[in-house]
């Protein structure tokens, strides 16, 4: 399961020095920095909110635009953000769930007997079952 996206991001050298940056394809996303390595990062991370919240909110996810495809004024640069979604929400929304489930009396019996740990192996279960490291 691969969750990695790129999408392009105007960086736009501001007044005050530093950047604001834009996403074409999320005109609701906007962030800044003060030089270009925090400006990544926060792109990066409003790139994260913006993505995430569209998710929640059940929306589909815009196609990320061609970097040719888009043009940039006068003391703007085009970067192109990558952002792995599984890895974020794993970073920032990792709170336990609690989950009833049925297994024959047997296998409990025997699980329990050596000492099985359910979740971990419904968790490691779920992550194979997913493709997911």
């Amino acid at each position: 399961m691969n969750k990695l996206v790129f999408y392009p991001a105007v960086f736009h050298k501001a007044e005050e020095g530093g950047f604001w940056i834009s996403f074409p394809d999320l005109p609701e996303c906007f962030t800044e920095g003060d030089d270009m390595i925090q400006a990544y990062e926060m792109a990066v991370n409003a790139l994260g909110l913006a993505l995430t919240s569209r998710e929640a909110e059940k929306q589909t996810l815009p196609e990320p635009s061609a970097p040719t495809e888009i043009t940039v004024e006068k003391d703007s640069f085009l970067v192109v953000i990558e952002f792995d979604i599984l890895a974020y929400k794993k970073r920032t929304n990792s709170r336990a769930v609690k989950k009833t489930l049925s297994i024959p009396e047997w296998l409990n019996e025997e699980a329990t007997a050596i000492g099985v740990n359910f979740s971990q192996v419904l968790q490691e279960a779920l992550m194979q079952k997913l493709q997911i490291k």
